[in-house]
């Protein structure tokens, strides 16, 4: 088998395709022989740490409102399918999670997968995208906190100076003491250790699904005590049409948002490839099931359309005369607001950490407490961060930015797993320290290091006047690679495996391409008519057919020996993924045109701390990548320093 390498060395001295080349390059995926660089965060996460971490970061207080406008205006007593939908949805990004997160047990969740499956460049706008979603995720919990807990005090008016909202005539603020003071509090138990904050986690998130408990339970006493007049309306069950259910759909699903953090903690937990799935799979589960059973009685007890869009839940206790019920559905919208500050705040100085391992962020962040085996800076410095923003802003307006990095990363972790299955890294990049033993394999295979600006570094491999001959000329090459000529013989296995990794690439992007041509169509009724259409027809035509032909063709062997093995494997490949990809696309292009607006800044932000500073500074800046067929003799080598 011949040996090719490409080498990153010189990437931008060499013309404009050395540095398009950088911009793709892709990193080693994590195995049993490599390691990620750095310290190592301590392995203390089990099954149950992981299901609190994700049903904690998920159920937020926006289900104890979300109820009530829903069903007022989309689903009416339709709520609980339009949850079971959403439910489904998520699951098909949870399915792509759980795959990835057990084959690449490391900390970076969607950047450190994109990374490893499409390229340096998109992998640093997810992290990047990823970094303004929790930022703001958390700041946004934070100042959702202290009105809640203003009851316990009697109203607003009576909280306590030091925490109580103040406006500033001056700066036309109103500033938050309260939510900053929970947000260090909060990054206070995240600095204290994995295992110390998770055990927090999990009395937190106890009493929220306790507080949501009482709510199944009691509402069910009270419906066959009332006999669920709700569900008694001459409008039917779907008082707003399919549609209006389907519309309810797509609002919920933001309810969902948060199980993603599990994957962000893989590096931290005991065994990944058996734990992170069963985590990931059963905190979507339990949050599905909670939300349908809550959702149930509630549109049971009061009729939709006489629901309070703002205390749903709690009017309806009080209108069948319980109105002391409302501390403990207060209690519940506390505890679910502090579990899910603490699962906005615990993933990013995992996320930050794991891009400065990569050389693409300061080194500053990489840094681990040899004490609490914790990312101390990077949690400090993300703490400090959302309690800023906290304090200072209402960051209410900017909610939707947390939505644009969580679906930008279901679509790429969904994309990811494409690649993984139809056309995995064949290279993999070694640093330069190990050129003498890269050089000492290449003798063997007769073979030269090819610069990726297209420059050819010979090597000296023989003294006969034979092998002076150039290494890319048109020799016969069935003398210079029997195995190569044997198997051409035998069956052209080769040629049609090179051939259908070309097919499934090119495939995959048309794909891509096609979803996105069908959802801007659909979601943009302003185009013209015979516009709108067109671009539905060929979005929808090279949808179908990149479907049909990854069906039909075989997936990469590869693919079994790619990182970990002997974890989850995603089910229904193609279809599964595809199907993410089309929903988290669609979701995207309905955000709002002041979303999109307000995330571009941030991300050409991004794109000049790349170029400026992330592309220069790049772990791969001189990486060598070498088949990885060839990886494991090269590291029997005389020098054993892992990429």
């Amino acid at each position: 088998m011949g040996f090719l390498v490409d080498s990153q060395e010189g990437c931008g001295k060499g013309g404009s395709w050395g540095g398009v080349k950088s911009l793709i390059r892709r990193k080693q995926v994590d195995s049993v022989r490599v390691k990620p660089r750095g310290q190592q965060l301590a392995k203390e996460l089990s099954v149950l740490h992981l299901i609190a971490i994700g049903v904690g970061s998920t159920i937020g207080a926006g289900v104890y409102i979300l109820v009530g406008t829903v069903a007022r205006e989309h689903s009416g007593p339709a709520l609980t399918i339009s949850f079971l939908i959403a439910g489904i949805a998520a699951a098909l990004s949870a399915f792509c999670y759980a795959e990835l997160a057990s084959r690449c047990p490391s900390a970076g969740s969607a950047y450190h997968y994109s990374y490893i499956c499409v390229g340096e460049c998109v992998a640093w706008l997810i992290g990047w995208a990823m970094i303004l979603e929790y930022t703001i995720g958390g700041a946004a919990v934070a100042r959702g906190i202290s009105p809640n807990l203003a009851l316990f005090f009697g109203g607003g008016d009576n909280v306590p100076a030091f925490l109580a909202r103040q406006y500033i005539p001056g700066l036309d603020i109103m500033v938050d003491p309260c939510a900053a003071v929970l947000v260090f509090i909060v990054t206070a138990l995240l600095c204290a250790g994995i295992k110390e904050s998770t055990r927090a986690q999990v009395i937190v998130t106890t009493a929220n699904v306790c507080a949501m408990t009482f709510i199944i339970i009691a509402g069910a006493y009270l419906g066959f005590k009332s006999g669920w007049v709700g569900y008694e309306l001459p409008t039917g069950y779907f008082p707003f049409g399919v549609d209006g259910m389907l519309a309810g759909s797509a609002t919920v699903f933001f309810a969902y948002i948060g199980f993603d953090s599990v994957a962000s903690t893989a590096e931290e937990v005991k065994n990944p490839q058996r734990d992170l799935p069963l985590g990931i799979g059963a905190a979507l589960f339990l949050c599905c099931t909670l939300y349908m059973m809550v959702s149930v009685i509630i549109v049971g007890l009061v009729p939709y359309y006489a629901m309070n869009p703002d205390t749903p839940i709690s009017s309806a206790f009080a209108s069948h005369g319980m109105q002391w019920a409302v501390y403990i559905i207060t209690i519940g919208a506390v505890t679910a607001l502090c579990s899910t500050l603490m699962g906005s705040i615990l993933p990013q100085p995992r996320i930050l950490m794991a891009m400065a391992r990569d050389g693409l962020l300061p080194k500053f962040f990489s840094d681990v407490n040899k004490h609490t085996q914790v990312p101390l800076k990077g949690t400090i410095v993300t703490g400090i961060g959302s309690a800023i923003l906290a304090f200072l802003m209402d960051v209410s307006q900017l909610a939707g930015m947390v939505s644009v990095g969580t679906l930008l990363a279901f679509t790429m972790v969904a994309i990811s797993v494409l690649i993984l299955r139809y056309v995995p890294p064949d290279e993999v990049p070694l640093p330069s320290s190990l050129r003498d033993s890269i050089d000492s394999v290449s003798l063997q295979y007769g073979k030269s290091t090819r610069d990726v600006n297209g420059e050819d570094s010979k090597v000296n491999v023989a003294t006969s006047k034979d092998s002076a001959k150039p290494l890319l000329g048109k020799e016969d090459k069935s003398a210079e690679y029997p195995l190569i000529a044997k198997q051409l013989f035998q069956g052209n296995y080769m040629l049609n495996d090179e051939s259908r990794r070309k097919i499934a690439g090119w495939t995959i992007m048309f794909t891509c391409v096609g979803v996105l041509l069908l959802t801007y169509a659909a979601s943009n009724l302003g185009l013209p008519r015979f516009l709108r259409f067109t671009l539905c027809g060929v979005g929808g035509t090279l949808l179908l057919s990149g479907l049909v032909v990854l069906t039909c063709i075989e997936q990469d062997d590869a693919r079994h020996s790619f990182g970990h093995a002997g974890g989850f494997l995603c089910p229904f490949v193609p279809l599964l993924p595809i199907a993410c990809i089309l929903i988290n696309v669609y979701l995207l292009l309905n955000l709002g045109a002041a979303t999109w607006a307000r995330v571009s800044v941030w991300l050409i932000i991004g794109v000049l701390v790349y170029a400026f500073y992330g592309r220069k500074h790049s772990s791969l800046k001189d990486a060598i990548y070498v088949p990885a067929a060839h990886a494991d003799e090269i590291y029997r080598g005389p020098v054993s320093v892992l990429v």
